[in-house]
């Protein structure tokens, strides 16, 4: 197996981190952007594992369990985005964010 270079891994972590901030900025469908959401959070997930790795902790795994938290926290951002996308199609039949000013029934 190949190793990566720092360099190679921070243009794909920074691709990735550029790729869901475009989503964020210009998606207008609540689905799409938790979608870029998820992308930027594995841009950070991916930093977090390697530079651990790469910096060589005494234990190995702070990067793993940072980034096994961020992917309950991932999770959980989901779960609850999808609740809100469940509320929103019902109460006004649409998920466009620009149609979402309020969240009262």
């Amino acid at each position: 197996m190949t190793e990566l270079s720092v360099a190679s891994l921070l243009f794909l972590s920074g691709t990735l981190l550029a790729i869901g901030l475009f989503g964020i900025l210009t998606r207008r469908n609540f689905i799409l952007l938790l979608i870029a959401v998820e992308i930027a959070m594995n841009a950070a997930i991916l930093n977090f594992v390697y530079f651990a790795a790469f910096a060589g902790t005494s234990s190995g795994l702070s990067g793993q369990a940072i980034a096994v938290v961020l992917v309950g926290l991932a999770a959980t951002e989901i779960a609850v985005g999808l609740a809100i996308v469940l509320a929103l199609n019902r109460q006004r039949g649409s998920i466009n964010v620009g149609e979402a000013t309020t969240l009262k029934l």
